[in-house]
């Protein structure tokens, strides 16, 4: 078993495999071999579904009501301009994930000072049809929406993705473990442990806000002209990887 041990070592090393590894394991009286290797697969995919979040910020220094009356009024427009852009149908939606509502104070050394009271509504919405997200954020800004928070690409078939990847990188794994076991003069005789996993790259995001004066001005100008603005979707790249040890005899 130890020149077994030593000369598959050595064929992994020849190899230049730095990530594969043959070793030998005590299970109660039984010295049992087994070899260990990892493996990769990834897929480039054009996202399908895309999540935009903005906000209605509104302020009023007399009232609380007063602003959350404006922030409703320009809400409701928002709500009702982007539902009729997007297709229910099809799984799109939108819906509020935050709303806020509160005074704003300033300080002056340990004095604090009433400045306003501030109101915000942040509306999110997922849709798929991908072709219209430069219009919906124009439409929303156009309306009144202070902050384009984020926009995230994604695929919607993405666990399927997944398991097609960890499939290929569990293939490719059985196949660098039957190559060492096989130029040492073995065979694999069963699994030891194997584990994986699965993730995207980082996904794409923007930023609009009040201060970013520039921005919202080309998206309210696009708005006005009948155009949008350019959003370039890019890829999602998907990435599977898997570490597998193998008895071998």
């Amino acid at each position: 078993m130890k020149r077994f041990l030593i000369a598959a070592a050595s064929v992994a090393l020849i190899a230049g495999i730095a990530v594969n590894s043959v070793n030998a394991a005590t299970n109660g009286e039984d010295e049992r071999g087994y070899v260990t290797v990892s493996a990769s697969s990834n897929k480039k995919l054009v996202p399908d579904t895309a999540e935009i979040s903005v906000s209605v910020v509104t302020n009023d220094k007399k009232s609380m009501q007063n602003a959350t009356a404006e922030n409703k009024e320009i809400s409701d427009k928002i709500y009702a301009a982007i539902k009729a852009m997007i297709n229910p149908e099809n799984g799109d939606y939108v819906k509020t994930t935050n709303f806020r509502a509160n005074p704003i104070y300033s300080y002056s050394g340990s004095k604090r000072n009433f400045d306003k009271y501030e109101v915000s509504n942040t509306i999110v919405i997922n849709t798929k049809s991908i072709d219209k997200v430069g219009s919906i954020i124009d439409k929303a800004i156009a309306l009144g929406a202070t902050d384009v928070e984020n926009l995230n690409f994604s695929v919607s078939k993405y666990e399927h993705e997944c398991d097609a990847l960890l499939t290929s990188a569990t293939k490719k794994a059985r196949a660098q473990a039957d190559t060492l076991v096989k130029a040492a003069g073995s065979s694999i005789v069963g699994v030891k442990s194997l584990n994986g996993s699965c993730s995207p790259n980082a996904v794409t995001r923007v930023m609009y806000n009040q201060m970013n004066k520039s921005l919202m001005a080309d998206s309210v100008a696009a708005e006005s002209a009948g155009a949008s603005t350019p959003i370039e979707v890019g890829v999602v790249k998907i990435y599977a990887n898997v570490n597998a040890s193998f008895f071998v005899k």
